[in-house]
């Protein structure tokens, strides 16, 4: 046995087991990835030891405390920088705690005080946070560029003393990533927060999610207003959040919020609107109703959304449900249940949602929003590799939609996804603008708009559509296709830094995505970067051993003149 002083590390992965139980293997893909691009490097950047892993997390040893914490600051601002694209459900944010101290170290492993204070003092951490003890700050304390907030003496589980505890402060940003702030739009802008689930049951959360939906669709559809789509406002989902934050977050002058009470067959919504910028309530009511009266009660407040906003544009356009007569109301609720899974994008929610709609469209030959949703998921979780692409069946299936309502933007999306699919582009151009037409709001419509049009070379429309969903939906899980488009786009311009950062983006919101690596390489390439391309087209190989100049002519849905520019950068890097 050998003693010394050592500063130990502790950390882990906030909420693993709740990763890991909804997406298995993307979850341990970006832990794999994050230690591999960032963790580890920064640990043998500071000469520590890695002593021994667990499933979520790692005991390091370092000869210097103050190297512990400049690792530890490193690795936090880096996965907050990593995490700023990826939906909060789904981040992996880690937990450090520091302490220095006598160890024991014996056959490679180490023991001790010290190694237990650590790990204390990590389930002290918030996630994206630093906790030390106060030996470990004293001795930083002036050499950092950081601020200790004291968390006073705790006593920590096994440990027969109390420790005095210190929260790192770090510069720059918040341990919880802070979202950016974005300026108000030149006309009336609103989220709307998904309504609370007011019923005794837990089941029902998608219904209450459904409500919420509705509204956000019924707005959207207005020419006059901005709206923030659905999968940005869900991000504060069950979240005690100022309304202001939110608005400063969101970009929005106004908030609606509300809950949503089920019992048997009657329904009671209420809602409130307020002013973000002030917090001000503008208005507040309750709606009572049957079960079917769902549609006229959403419709109901609606209206009075907008007639508190802009009162002389109420008459200007009329304010529907996008469910204008469905004769039974199981439909839209076979709908919502798929809806509640689908947005988590993984393989096992997204089969169960698949199944939901398939049974919708069995039971309701005529309902056109369940053909429309089908499509859609089968497309986008086919894309995302977690089911079999059938873009024949999702074609014929979006056709169907459309055919029922000409008027359903989510039909047209579906199309153009699958006209893109078969890299039929002017066809996958004019459904998306179709889409568009319908509904100016449509962040989604907007994004894959973009994709496609980067993807024909129309550099300048592609950066304008794929600027603007990401503007609508900030913390979308589509982010990977906006910002995706985006990439392309900067590419074929000739901006090689701009489609640098783009690619680097998605690859923070899904570091396996392939797609991304591929064009991050070829950027790095035509920006002269060759050593950075180099590095980068190894990463790539990992996943993707076949990579070649022939597989990405056959595979990667270039038209023929961005298909040459494109591979330019490839030929640059060396591949053959």
């Amino acid at each position: 046995m050998e003693r010394r002083l050592a500063a130990i590390l502790a950390a882990d992965v906030a909420g693993y087991s709740r990763l890991m139980g909804a997406d298995e293997e993307g979850t341990l893909a970006q832990f794999k990835t994050h230690r591999r691009e960032l963790v580890d490097p920064k640990i043998s950047e500071y000469a520590g030891r890695i002593v021994k892993t667990t499933g979520d997390g790692m005991l390091v040893e370092f000869a210097s405390v103050v190297d512990a914490m400049r690792c530890a600051i490193e690795v936090q601002k880096g996965m907050a920088e990593r995490n700023a694209l990826v939906p909060e459900y789904k981040r992996i944010e880690f937990r450090i705690g520091i302490h220095q101290g006598d160890i024991i170290s014996d056959a490679g492993d180490t023991f001790g005080d010290a190694v237990n204070v650590a790990a204390r003092l990590e389930a002290l951490s918030i996630p994206g946070g630093i906790c030390v003890s106060s030996r470990a700050q004293e001795d930083a304390l002036g050499k950092l560029d950081v601020a200790f907030e004291d968390m006073g003496d705790r006593q920590l589980k096994n440990i027969s003393k109390a420790v005095r505890a210190y929260r790192i402060e770090l510069t720059g940003v918040s341990p919880q990533f802070a979202r950016q702030h974005l300026a108000l739009p030149d006309k009336p802008s609103i989220a709307v927060l998904p309504f609370a689930n007011m019923s005794r049951d837990a089941e029902q959360e998608y219904f209450a999610d459904g409500v919420s939906e509705d509204i956000i669709t019924a707005i959207s559809k207005l020419h006059w207003f901005f709206v923030i789509a659905r999968n940005s406002s869900f991000v504060y989902k069950g979240k005690t959040v100022d309304v202001k934050q939110i608005g400063s977050e969101l970009g929005v002058r106004y908030v609606l919020e509300g809950s949503v009470r089920k019992s048997g067959e009657r329904v009671r919504i209420t809602a409130q609107l307020i002013d973000a910028s002030n917090g001000n309530h503008i208005w507040a009511d309750r709606y009572d109703g049957d079960l079917s009266d769902v549609f006229a009660l959403q419709d109901r407040i609606t209206n009075s959304v907008v007639a508190a906003i802009e009162p002389h544009l109420l008459e200007a356009e009329s304010v529907r449900s996008q469910h204008r007569t469905p004769n039974d109301v199981r439909a839209w609720d076979l709908l919502m249940q798929a809806s509640f899974l689908f947005w988590r994008l993984n393989k096992t929610d997204g089969d169960a949602a698949i199944s939901i709609l398939r049974r919708a469209t069995q039971l309701y030959p005529d309902y056109a929003p369940a053909h429309s949703m089908l499509a859609f998921a089968i497309l986008l979780l086919g894309y995302l590799g977690y089911v079999d692409v059938q873009a024949n069946e999702a074609a014929a299936l979006a056709a169907r939609a459309a055919e029922l309502d000409r008027n359903d933007p989510w039909a047209y999306v579906a199309l153009g996804f699958a006209a893109f699919a078969e890299r039929h582009t002017d066809e996958s151009i004019a459904h998306f603008q179709r889409a568009l037409n319908l509904n100016p709001n449509f962040a989604a419509a907007h994004g894959y708009l973009g994709w496609t049009l980067s993807f024909d070379g129309q550099s300048d429309k592609a950066i304008v559509h794929s600027q603007t969903a990401i503007r609508m939906s900030p913390h979308d899980p589509q982010q990977v296709i906006f910002h995706g488009g985006l990439a392309a786009a900067h590419y074929l311009a000739g901006s090689y830094d701009e489609a640098i950062n783009s690619a680097l983006s998605v690859l923070r919101f899904r570091p396996t995505f392939n797609g991304a690596r591929r064009l991050l390489v070829a950027a790095l390439a035509q920006a002269g970067r060759l050593d950075e391309a180099q590095r980068e087209l190894e990463r790539l190989r990992n996943f993707q051993p076949d990579i070649s100049l022939a597989w990405i002519e056959k595979n990667v849905p270039y038209t023929p003149g961005p298909m040459k520019s494109y591979l330019e950068g490839w030929r640059k890097v060396g591949l053959k």
